[in-house]
């Protein structure tokens, strides 16, 4: 699963999720991308899950980028603890997605295969997904 090597603060802020993601939006390394329409935060084992799911129905064929990673930590108090007494201690590690970020991308496989892989990824998110494809950039000259 993943998880951040070392970190300097271990209880963050929960944040905010306004707005749309900052990059991340086009498919830069493979020819397919799975991209978030909503904003949420997605759990290392949600990741994970969804990174099996993929490389499964593959069959271990083809490449497999995952563009987003875990870096923010959650807390959580003890059960039966009372309000107060500080914030609780961390219990697990999320990734911040805004919308229109591309999460997964694959290549080396046809196009069915691909969408049928993101789709089976996109079930174990929590949020609304979209199946897109690489952008051909246009071969414009600048003659004339």
């Amino acid at each position: 699963m993943l998880v951040p090597k070392r970190v300097k603060h271990r209880r963050e802020f929960r944040g905010k999720m306004r707005g749309e993601a900052k990059g991340g939006k086009n498919v830069d390394f493979g020819d397919y991308g799975l991209k978030a329409l909503d904003s949420a935060w997605i759990s290392n084992r949600q990741i994970e899950a969804a990174r099996v799911a993929i490389t499964r129905y593959m069959r271990r064929g083809g490449k497999v980028w995952i563009r987003i990673f875990p870096h923010k930590s959650y807390t959580e108090k003890g059960i039966g603890t009372r309000m107060g007494a500080g914030k609780g201690a961390p219990a697990g590690w999320v990734a911040v997605v805004k919308r229109q970020k591309v999460m997964f991308e694959v290549a080396g496989v046809p196009k069915e295969v691909a969408h049928e892989a993101l789709r089976l990824a996109a079930n174990k998110l929590p949020v609304r997904t979209k199946v897109i494809a690489r952008e051909e950039v246009g071969g414009e000259s600048n003659e004339g």
